[in-house]
């Protein structure tokens, strides 16, 4: 057996060259990237996923998007949420100080367990956060048996 001396940031150099690479066959480099283009590269909703005993829920947050630029979806086992963030267009770009915020199109996609009752899903978009409830079906549901004891 080799005894090898340990170093803690091996693993993390390590991480850094893999998603060096990464950003680098994506054609995204962030050492790169202009400031301004950051804002309208593609960005990714932030998503919760939690599961009650009736149902999974899926909570994204979509602040600025009208109701109409949001589409969710269902297809083979896959619940696919897409939309577009629209830069305003009624305040020039050139009197912007700063832009952080990110623009454009994103899209997320979950698989969905074969627990889901796929008839019965329900989305809802309020305040700013898109809440898609995804009810299990009724064998799915866990259901309390008593023993009988002689």
């Amino acid at each position: 057996m080799t005894l090898q001396r340990f170093d803690p940031f091996r693993e993390l150099f390590s991480l850094q060259h893999r998603m060096g690479r990464l950003f680098d066959e994506a054609g995204i480099n962030p050492r790169f990237v202009e400031k301004e283009e950051a804002a309208t590269a593609t960005w990714s909703p932030a998503v919760d996923i939690y599961e009650t005993q009736q149902e999974i829920v899926v909570k994204a947050e979509l602040p600025d998007l009208k109701q109409e630029d949001i589409e969710v979806s269902v297809d083979n086992d896959r619940l696919s949420i897409r939309g577009e963030r629209k830069f305003e267009s009624e305040v020039k770009r050139e009197n912007y100080h700063r832009i952080e915020r990110s623009f454009g199109s994103f899209s997320r996609a979950f698989t969905l367990p074969p627990t889901v009752d796929q008839e019965k899903i329900q989305a809802d978009y309020k305040n700013g956060v898109l809440t898609v409830k995804l009810p299990k079906r009724e064998v799915a549901q866990a259901k309390q048996i008593n023993v009988q004891v002689n």
